[in-house]
Formats: C-alpha cells, sequence, structure tokens
C-alpha cells in the first residue's frame, strides 16, 4: 500500500530543500466545488503532486480546494496539466508568485478541513454561487480613482500592517470568521455604493463578496487572484501599483516586495522595518516585526528574557519548556495576544 504521508524529519526535509539546485516555482491556487468525498480526493492528489516533488500546504473540503505549493521548474507544465485534467479544474488561475526564492516550502502536506477557509457562516441559505464581480488590475485601478468606491482589506492585522491597498479599509479583527459580520456592520451606509474587496490570493474576498450580497449589498467586486496576480498584472501592463510595500504570505518566505515602500515599524525600537520573523526562543517563536540591527542585538528574539533563554543550552531550555503553560509564548498572530508582548518587549 503506497505511503500518503510524509515519514521524514521536517529539519531533514528543510536540509534536503537547499541542497536542491533545480529552482522552485512557489504558487498558489484555489477554486470553490463541490467535492463528495474530502478524502478520496486528498489521498489521489498526494499520490499524483508526490510524483512531481510537490511540496506546499493543501486544504480539501467538501466546498473545494486551497493551495500553497512550490514545483520544480521542470516539472512545472506537468503539474498544470494534472490539475487542468481535473474537470472542476480546468483552466484554473494559478498565482505565481512575485518575490520567489523557491524555498518557500519543504514538505508536501495535504489536509482535509471542514471548509477550505474558516468562514463561521452558519446560515444554510448562504452560497457561494452568487458572488462579487471579479476586477482586474486594470479595473481596481479605475475603480480606485471613483470617490463613490470603498476598499476593504479582508486580511488580518499583520498582513495588512506591512502592506495595502492605497486608501484601503481594515476591518480590525483577528480572523475572517470574525471580519465577515464586521465589515457587513461597518458598511451599512454604503450598500449603494461600489465596495472592492480583496485579500492575498482570492479565496477570502470572493467569499466575503458573495456574503456582502447575501446581505444585501448591491454593487460588490472583488479583485480576481488577490494581491498576487493584481501585483504580476500591474508589472506586465506597466500600471502603478497602488498596493504598496509587502506582501505578507503564508510560507517560509513570510512576504514578498510589492513595491519598495516600508510602511510598518520594527516592533522592538520604532525604526521604519517589515520584516516579519518568529522569535527564536522555542519556547515562544512569537511572529513580530524586527530590524536588522535589532535582530543582531537580539539574536532574533522578540525580548531580552526570551534572548536569554535561547542563549542557554539546548537541554536547559527543554527543561524550561518541560510542563509550562506556555499563554503568551507560542506561535499566535493574533493582535490581542501580540499587543502584551510587544508592552513587555518595550518596557511598559
Amino acid at each position: 500500500m503506497a505511503v500518503l504521508h510524509n515519514r521524514i524529519s521536517q529539519a531533514e526535509l528543510k536540509k534536503l530543500l537547499y541542497q536542491e539546485t533545480e529552482h522552485r516555482t512557489t504558487i498558489s491556487f484555489y477554486q470553490y466545488f463541490p467535492v463528495i468525498d474530502p478524502q478520496q480526493f486528498r489521498d489521489e492528489l498526494y499520490t499524483a503532486l508526490n510524483a512531481l516533488k510537490v511540496f506546499g500546504r493543501i486544504y480539501v473540503a467538501h466546498e473545494g480546494i486551497n493551495a500553497q505549493i512550490s514545483v520544480p521548474e521542470s516539472n512545472f507544465e506537468a503539474l498544470k496539466n494534472y490539475l487542468y485534467s481535473i474537470e472542476p479544474l480546468n483552466g484554473l488561475r494559478l498565482n505565481i508568485a512575485v518575490d520567489d526564492d523557491g524555498k518557500s516550502f519543504w514538505v508536501l502536506k495535504i489536509k482535509v478541513r471542514e471548509k477550505i477557509v474558516a468562514d463561521g457562516i452558519t446560515d444554510a441559505s448562504f452560497s457561494m454561487e452568487r458572488k462579487g464581480k471579479y476586477v482586474n488590475a486594470e479595473q481596481m485601478n479605475e475603480l480606485l480613482q471613483d470617490d463613490n468606491t470603498v476598499v476593504i482589506d479582508m486580511r488580518n492585522h499583520y498582513e495588512y500592517e506591512v502592506g495595502h491597498v492605497e486608501k484601503a479599509m481594515e476591518i480590525p479583527s483577528d480572523t475572517f470568521r470574525e471580519q465577515l459580520p464586521m465589515a457587513v456592520e461597518m458598511m451599512q451606509d454604503k450598500k449603494d455604493q461600489n465596495i472592492i474587496m480583496y485579500c492575498t490570493g482570492g479565496i477570502r474576498c470572493e467569499k466575503a463578496s458573495a456574503y456582502m450580497l447575501h446581505n444585501g449589498f448591491k454593487n460588490v467586486f472583488h479583485l480576481e487572484g488577490g494581491i498576487i496576480n493584481y501585483a504580476q498584472q500591474a508589472k506586465a501592463k506597466g500600471l502603478q501599483s497602488k498596493f504598496i510595500g509587502k506582501n505578507f504570505v503564508f510560507d517560509d518566505r513570510l512576504g514578498e516586495r510589492i513595491t519598495e515602500d516600508v510602511i510598518a515599524k520594527c516592533h522592538q525600537c520604532g525604526q521604519p522595518a517589515d520584516t516579519h520573523t518568529n522569535c527564536k526562543n522555542d519556547g515562544c517563536h512569537l511572529l513580530f516585526i524586527q530590524c536588522e540591527a535589532c535582530a543582531t542585538q537580539y539574536d532574533g528574539c522578540c525580548s531580552q528574557a526570551c534572548q536569554t533563554v535561547y542563549n542557554l543550552p539546548v537541554e536547559e531550555q527543554k527543561e524550561l519548556r518541560k510542563g509550562i503553560d506556555k499563554g503568551m509564548m507560542v506561535f499566535n498572530k493574533s493582535k490581542k495576544r501580540l499587543r502584551p508582548r510587544l508592552d513587555e518587549i518595550n518596557g511598559i
């Protein structure tokens, strides 16, 4: 019987990735379509993609597929042909990464989920069949010139912080499931205006546009292929990018540069910076923004306390972590959890 999951350690896999000589292409894609048997579909995908040396993270659910992957350049066409051989995925848009070193993933993980994007929607009458109108980069720029246009960023605070569309409104929430009802509430007096929604690759804003229409909004648009596709189109057509800064991505890169603008600040010293990193202390791994100077000063840690632990012998670090309720000291991008940690970092 074929092995349908990885059996090699993460450290070894990452080491093997950096030993590869062929460049990889980082790709993201999604599709909403009925999947009768998600587990069977998952296993078929794993067998086919593993044979093509695809790495990445894929979620499969009854509502469709959501994927962020990398593939050796020589296997790109074979991957495309395989995906297009699946009828609901024929002609699927593949978002090619903008700023790509080919080292985004080092293992293939395909998981069955209840939904491909957690939305918290319990209304049985909600359907993805009616959704907002797609807009491309050129149409997006044109609509942005109209004072009657409202732009909504459907990403989380840590994504918005390092880069966003000019004039875009942030929905101040930690999760997509919280953002949906908040967006409806915040836009109640704008039901007759043009509302454009965007996100990283399109999956969240497509569902958000359908939810807005479901709640009585009329002129709802969403950016086709999200920021990734917008940046590619703007570059190809010589358009001015209305997205400024970095696009946060959910892989080992943690971001791809769209414009040279640095609109965020280092969480430790307050100087301009937009490089996300995870605290090097294995008992913390907090995601935060750190400039090069602070990375050197704190050894890549988020605080002096974590730096002290990080520089202890490995066995002592392990002992400190045993049986401890880490609380804040875990990898968590939540604004509610980040704020207290940053206050600690800055001595507040």
